[in-house]
């Protein structure tokens, strides 16, 4: 496969969060505003590619040669936990008020299962540094279109007045977000 598909591939035909569904609580809890969706979607870009090669490296360099294969989640769980880390020291210095305003749901980055799973992923196909990385950045770009599509879109419900109020904040986010995995199915066939 090349390089460009698994690209697409891993934003459209297997969105991490539309279509294998890791990483729905900072999907649901950011994305109530773009300037905050924008943020963290940035953050697990980040997070996400530099883990996987950060991983991809210990896996293949460390665990396979002593034969210790089967420590890869401990080890990929500590590698992401030191990465957020890094990212959370960063942005509460350079963009404080984007940090304050993601709160609890930047440390949370360390438990999203869409980091951990882009990983074991990777490791799952036997893909290389190369296609890690790409998968990796597809992955998380497609997590940073879901979540930047589905806060614009909150957003214009918020301001609907015509939404039932049995519907109104995290229920009519769930049928959004169900809608929303409808139509990136649509783009299945892209892909053989």
């Amino acid at each position: 496969m090349s390089l460009l598909m698994l690209f697409i591939g891993s934003i459209f035909v297997n969105n991490i969060l539309l279509s294998r569904f890791l990483g729905c609580c900072p999907f649901l809890g950011v994305s109530t505003k773009t300037d905050t969706a924008k943020g963290m979607g940035v953050a697990v870009i980040f997070v996400i590619v530099l883990a996987s090669i950060m991983t991809w490296l210990a896996y293949n360099m460390v665990l396979v040669p002593l034969r210790l294969e089967f420590l890869y989640t401990l080890s990929f769980i500590l590698i992401i936990a030191a990465l957020v880390q890094f990212v959370e020291l960063a942005l509460k210095k350079i963009n404080p008020v984007l940090y304050k305003s993601l709160g609890i749901f930047l440390p949370l980055i360390t438990t999203n299962c869409a980091v951990l799973g882009v990983a074991v992923i990777n490791m799952n196909e036997n893909y290389g540094l190369i296609e890690s990385i790409v998968n990796a950045f597809g992955s998380a770009t497609g997590f940073l279109l879901a979540i930047i599509l589905m806060a614009g879109i909150r957003e214009r419900i918020d301001r609907n007045t015509n939404v039932p109020k049995c519907l109104q904040g995290l229920p009519i986010a769930l049928v959004t977000a169900g809608l929303m995995s409808i139509a990136f199915m649509g783009f299945t066939g892209i892909i053989k």
